[in-house]
């Protein structure tokens, strides 16, 4: 993880393979299922397609993603590394970091989108990559990973971001309907239960909050509290 924090694609790819062959989950070595990304990613920053897919492959035969939120988004994230097609690559992109309890894992969950954010500004989607990659960002500077955050600001640079804008606008915007809702979430309440106290779909409760977490900074359902506490935000009149 370390390698691939500061670029060397290479010696990530020596290392994770050590740990457990491309194609296969090393028996007794639960370090294997530590770093199936790290594998995955640098496989296919070294231009080895064919051990990326397979350790995919093998990670869906063993039915990795059942055991946990986490190992579920890892590996839809690692079949978007892996997907030929931008347009396949972006749906597992996103079907990972729709996966529930995803959030769990902030860390995770900023690679995901660092990755997504990735993919596509290479696919030309370049106003679209932003959002990932911004949101990425946050999280790595929240917690603390330098060079992760790194990763993500030199992405963000070639999409077109510039820090000083965004440093002179500290106070991000949001509606009354995102704002109740970042409440409610904040008191504890499911997306179900805000759903029934808003009168919304629950799939509108998630997009809200899809949408706030980038413009409140945060990647977790945890951090809203102290993010609204914060007053780093104001409530539009619409």
């Amino acid at each position: 993880m370390a390698a691939l924090g500061r670029g060397d694609v290479a010696g990530a790819y020596q290392h994770a393979n050590a740990v457990s062959p491309a194609g296969s989950l090393a028996s007794h070595v639960p370090h294997a299922l530590w770093v199936t990304m790290d594998l995955v990613e640098a496989a296919v920053r070294t231009d080895r397609q064919t051990e990326a897919a397979g350790h995919v492959r093998a990670m869906r035969e063993a039915d990795v993603a059942a055991i946990s939120s986490r190992h579920a988004l890892l590996t839809e994230a690692c079949a978007a590394l892996c997907a030929a097609t931008d347009d396949e690559a972006l749906q597992l992109f996103a079907k990972a970091l729709a996966v529930p309890g995803a959030q769990r894992w902030p860390f995770d969950f900023a690679r995901v989108q660092l990755a997504y954010g990735e993919r596509l500004r290479r696919s030309r989607a370049t106003t679209e990559s932003r959002g990932p990659l911004s949101a990425a960002l946050s999280a790595f500077e929240h917690l603390g990973a330098r060079p992760w955050a790194e990763r993500a600001e030199a992405e963000l640079r070639a999409a077109g971001w510039s820090r000083r804008r965004t440093e002179t606008s500290k106070v991000h915007t949001l509606t009354p309907q995102e704002l109740e809702t970042a409440r409610l979430a904040a008191s504890g309440l499911t997306n179900k239960q805000i759903a029934e106290r808003l009168f919304l779909s629950h799939r509108t409760v998630g997009a809200h909050l899809y949408q706030i977490y980038p413009k409140l900074g945060i990647t977790s359902r945890a951090m809203l509290r102290d993010a609204l506490e914060s007053g780093s935000w104001s409530q539009s009149r619409h």
